[in-house]
Order: C-alpha cells, then sequence, then structure tokens
C-alpha cells in the first residue's frame, strides 16, 4: 500500500508575530520543508497589519501548496486587547486557510504538547528539542513561534495516521 504524501502547513497564530512550519508527512516519515514568521509592526495601523498577514500567508501558502493546514486553537489572555487582536489575526488565517483547502484543522495547546513530548505540561523548551529531532534539523528553529507551528503541523501529521 501507498503511503499517502501530505504537506502540512502549522500555524501558531499571533498579532505582532505568527509563526509558520511547513512539513511533508509520509506515513510516519516526516520533513521540514520552511518555517519563519510573519511580523508585523507596532506602528502600523491595525487593518494594515492584519492585510500584512494575509498577503503573506498567501504567499506562504502558494509556494508550498499545503494539503492541510493546521491551526493552534485561540487560548485566553489576561490581557483582553492583546486577545482581540490575535483572534482578529487568527480569523484572517482561518478564512484563508478556508479558502486554499475547504477546511483546517484546529488542536489545542495541551494537545500539541501531548504529541510532541508526551505531556500536556510541556514547556517551550522541551517542544523545540522535541521538534528538532522529530525533524532530524540541524539547528533549533528560531524563533519560538517558527517552532511552535511546526509542533502543530506535526500534531496533525499524528492525527492523521
Amino acid at each position: 500500500m501507498a503511503k499517502e504524501l501530505r504537506i502540512i502547513l502549522g500555524i501558531d497564530p499571533g498579532f505582532g508575530r505568527l509563526g509558520w512550519g511547513v512539513i511533508r508527512a509520509s506515513g510516519s516519515s516526516l520533513s521540514c520543508l520552511g518555517y519563519g514568521c510573519i511580523e508585523t509592526h507596532s506602528t502600523e495601523e491595525f487593518a494594515t497589519r492584519l492585510a500584512l498577514i494575509d498577503r503573506e500567508l498567501a504567499l506562504i501558502i502558494e509556494k508550498y501548496n499545503p494539503t492541510d493546514i493546521s491551526v493552534e486553537e485561540l487560548f485566553f489572555a489576561k490581557n483582553v486587547k492583546t486577545a482581540m487582536q490575535v483572534a482578529h489575526a487568527r480569523g484572517v488565517v482561518l478564512l484563508r486557510a478556508v479558502n486554499h483547502c475547504g477546511n483546517i484543522f484546529e488542536y489545542k495547546p495541551n494537545q500539541i504538547k501531548q504529541a510532541i513530548t508526551g505531556t500536556g505540561s510541556a514547556d517551550k523548551k522541551q517542544i523545540q528539542f522535541m521538534i528538532t529531532r522529530i525533524l532530524a534539523l540541524e539547528k533549533t528553529p528560531k524563533p519560538d513561534d517558527a517552532a511552535d507551528a511546526l509542533a502543530i503541523a506535526v500534531t496533525h501529521s499524528a492525527y492523521i495516521r
């Protein structure tokens, strides 16, 4: 039986910095195709920042043509203004993802931690260490948002096997 090839884009939603990571999954074989962050500047207007996220995400989707897009579910923050901004950015991501793939896959932070490290209470350093090992990377993906996005993509690959 042939292994189904999937190109998975993982997204760690954010407003100032949105992490993205793309992996190739074929059965249990995983490899990293790319990762990075979309950064917006606090000096720009709110709508301009959202438009930048949309444009940059469109370029990433065009380049890698993912079969699946996975996104971390929003968690509640203490700062309501920040939570609202992230929610708006996440809305841009969800719309772009649905328009490309027809659906998206969402994972809670503890699901991601569990899938990557075996415990739902892992910290960022544990996630980074495991992502570097799982994807056989020469160095730890930086910034943290990019490593988190790769973790989201790897989590999705575990759920679709």
